[in-house]
């Protein structure tokens, strides 16, 4: 007998997502809260909300099989690929291509703790998801985290959607993730603010700065105060969970080129760090970017800006040590 896990029958069974739609007979995960979008007023921010990041069906089964059918939408050719985990280690990894999907894979006999990772690039409907035997929703994990970022933590060019570096540091970890990573679109918005107030959170990360640089959406003046303001306000909504705030990783061609409001990637961090050290809170925390990914890792970068996978994967190392002293 099948079980169907679509996330509108068990959404119980899936984690990482903040809100679900149904359309057509279809399903797809929301990463801003779906009651707030007509106060987001960023479109590519709405575009990048509707990517599953970190989005993952997570379950108990002894069934021999699970098979998941669906529609990958790609607004440009990137790699998409969906990781299937047995007990926490990578399984079968399937490539999509833009379109239609089915597939099915054969699970090892017993009972096991099985996950499905959704792809962290383009939107991801699902039409089906189905076990060939019985399934209970894993519970949330005893610590419930929720890390907010730009494209280097939606992490597009990592291997596959449980290899991201937010990925890594919750199966390391046992973390209950919740990645609002936006790619182009960590611009300090009420609306994930708000987002990020709302999730229930044991811990949380915010790393900033690299869009703000990379857009030139804030000045000097008004940057550290709207990164202030964030702080301020999932603090009001979470009082009792560690605050990390991450610099930005190394980006040698922007650390003292001025963008178009004469912001440097150097300046960006020294405000960041002015507001960290300036806010007396005990449980708020300063994890240094260039520590995490620096120009000894340079060549890490595809871009200059971007990891590569094995970028992500030494950025996943650092983050876990760096983040478990914060929940010890």
């Amino acid at each position: 007998m099948a079980h169907d896990l679509r996330p509108n029958i068990r959404p119980d069974a899936w984690r990482g997502a903040v809100g679900w739609e149904e359309r057509d007979g279809a399903v797809r995960s929301w990463r801003l809260l779906p009651d707030l979008l007509d106060r987001a007023f960023a479109p590519d921010l709405i575009t990048n909300a509707r990517q599953s990041v970190g989005v993952r069906l997570d379950v108990d089964t002894d069934a021999e099989s699970i098979a998941l059918g669906g529609d990958l939408l790609l607004d440009i050719p990137r790699d998409a690929r969906i990781d299937v985990l047995v007990d926490g280690e990578l399984h079968r990894r399937i490539d999509l291509v833009a379109g239609a999907f089915v597939f099915d894979v054969s699970l090892p006999a017993g009972t096991h703790r099985v996950q499905a990772w959704l792809p962290q690039v383009g939107e991801t409907w699902i039409r089906s998801v189905q076990l060939s035997g019985p399934a209970t929703p894993r519970a949330a994990a005893p610590t419930r985290w929720t890390t907010y970022g730009s494209s280097i933590s939606q992490c597009n060019a990592a291997s596959g959607p449980s290899e991201t570096w937010p990925a890594l540091v919750a199966r390391a970890l046992d973390w209950d993730l919740t990645c609002l990573g936006f790619g182009g679109q960590c611009h300090l918005d009420p609306v994930s603010t708000r987002t990020i107030a709302t999730v229930p959170a044991d811990i949380i990360s915010l790393c900033l700065g690299i869009n703000v640089m990379g857009n030139a959406s804030m000045s000097p003046r008004a940057f550290a105060p709207q990164v202030a303001g964030l702080i301020d306000q999932v603090r009001a909504a979470h009082p009792s969970a560690p605050i990390a705030v991450i610099t930005p990783i190394v980006a040698p061609g922007l650390e003292h080129s001025p963008n178009a409001v004469g912001m440097t990637l150097d300046g960006v961090r020294e405000a960041i760090i002015e507001v960290v050290s300036g806010t007396d809170d005990d449980l708020l925390h300063l994890i240094d970017g260039p520590s995490i990914l620096g120009f000894d890792e340079a060549h890490l970068l595809s871009d200059g800006v971007h990891p590569d996978a094995a970028g992500y994967r030494l950025m996943g190392e650092r983050l876990t040590a760096a983040l478990q002293q914060l929940r010890a």
